[in-house]
């Protein structure tokens, strides 16, 4: 009578996780998978990466780091993390290719995932809390201390490869991820045998290192799967909102906001061009590059009709400024043109100019000083 019972609830297990899946389908995510709300399996790992300051300034990965370790903590009692994926566009339309290299990353060049995903993120929960009224849903798409990749990789959404992106070994890795943590029982994934678009969460880097040997700034160690952050052109342009270490500079010119380099590279995505998932309308691109100088030139007016709508709406003025400024120094000819020195010279008195600029603008008017004799 007990098995009876087991393969009952089994059963029912598996056929909501498979409604689930198939309402994901219905609201236009590329990928849905199911994953046990558990917690990481690299609790050590996070600690240590986060004692040696590889995070940079993001104080708020160890401000909620325990937080992060464990969906249970974040929802109480939560049984299941349902994951879905999105994927964005990887190719500028013809009309941007004639304007010079993208130096957009490739996922704020459409609307805001953030608010694409969390309306359907919305709706799906709101759909399962009809059927489930007892049960509780919360939302994430970035917006949690969850460690969404790792129940992304449960859930058979992928791996988690050697530059520590989400890599689906078919579909590649031009991802945004959205997870739903519940008290709902559900099966997971690996309980389905995997169906559909899903995978088992194997390891197939293999031998290949070309995400690691293309970095610019040597963000991904020699052995990958990790990332010191205060090297990645996508911290440094989005996230550090400090003056950017001289020698970091001339590598990450020509990235005003985020850098897409490691996946570029990576094979899967070669293989994924081949086995597209479909593209929300919503993620078709509208803006794959900015005009440095025009950028210098920004006031906040700009800044904000720019960004409207954007995930890069919260970079703020200087932030973007100082990466223009750094991309328009590399293209100068070396040694620098007086008009350009006078130019930054003029960028450090003038106090209108955010103080990041201007601290920019110092730093590149000192790199051109000559030691004394």
């Amino acid at each position: 009578m007990q098995g009876l019972r087991e393969g009952l609830n089994t059963n029912i297990r598996r056929t909501r996780s498979r409604r689930v899946i198939a309402l994901a389908e219905s609201l236009g995510f590329g990928l849905c998978g199911v994953a046990p709300a558990q917690a990481s399996d690299h609790g050590d790992t996070l600690r240590t990466w986060l004692a040696k300051g590889l995070h940079g300034e993001m104080h708020y990965l160890e401000d909620h780091a325990e937080l992060r370790l464990d969906p249970r903590k974040l929802v109480d009692d939560a049984l299941s993390v349902i994951c879905v994926a999105d994927a964005y566009a990887r190719d500028r339309p013809e009309s941007e290719k004639a304007k010079g290299p993208a130096n957009l990353a490739r996922y704020a060049w459409g609307d805001d995932y953030h608010n694409v995903l969390k309306k359907r993120l919305f709706k799906l929960a709101d759909a399962l809390r009809e059927r489930h009224p007892d049960a509780v849903f919360r939302c994430t798409t970035d917006t949690a201390p969850l460690l969404e990749r790792e129940h992304a990789a449960r859930a058979g959404l992928g791996y988690v490869g050697r530059n520590t992106m989400l890599i689906h070994p078919k579909h590649g890795s031009y991802t945004l991820l959205g997870c739903v943590v519940t008290t709902l029982d559900l099966a997971t994934s690996e309980d389905l045998h995997y169906p559909d678009h899903l995978t088992p969460p194997t390891d197939h880097c293999g031998h290949c290192t070309r995400c690691i040997d293309a970095c610019p700034t040597d963000a991904i160690p020699p052995a990958g799967y990790s990332l010191d952050a205060t090297r990645c052109i996508s911290y440094l342009t989005l996230e550090h909102r400090s003056p950017i270490a001289p020698d970091l500079q001339p590598r990450m010119a020509g990235h005003l906001a985020g850098c897409d380099i490691c996946q570029d590279v990576c094979p899967h995505n070669q293989t994924a061009k081949r086995n597209p998932l479909p593209i929300h309308p919503r993620y078709a691109p509208r803006n794959t590059r900015l005009d440095p100088a025009a950028v210098l030139d920004w006031t906040e007016d700009d800044r904000r009709t720019a960004f409207r709508g954007s995930a890069l709406k919260r970079m703020k003025l200087g932030m973007v400024q100082r990466n223009a400024l750094i991309t328009l120094h590399h293209e100068q000819p070396t040694p620098a043109p007086p008009a350009w020195l006078d130019r930054l010279q003029s960028i450090v008195q003038d106090p209108a100019r955010p103080d990041l600029l201007r601290q920019t603008a110092q730093q590149l008017l000192a790199s051109q000083s000559k030691p004394a004799d």
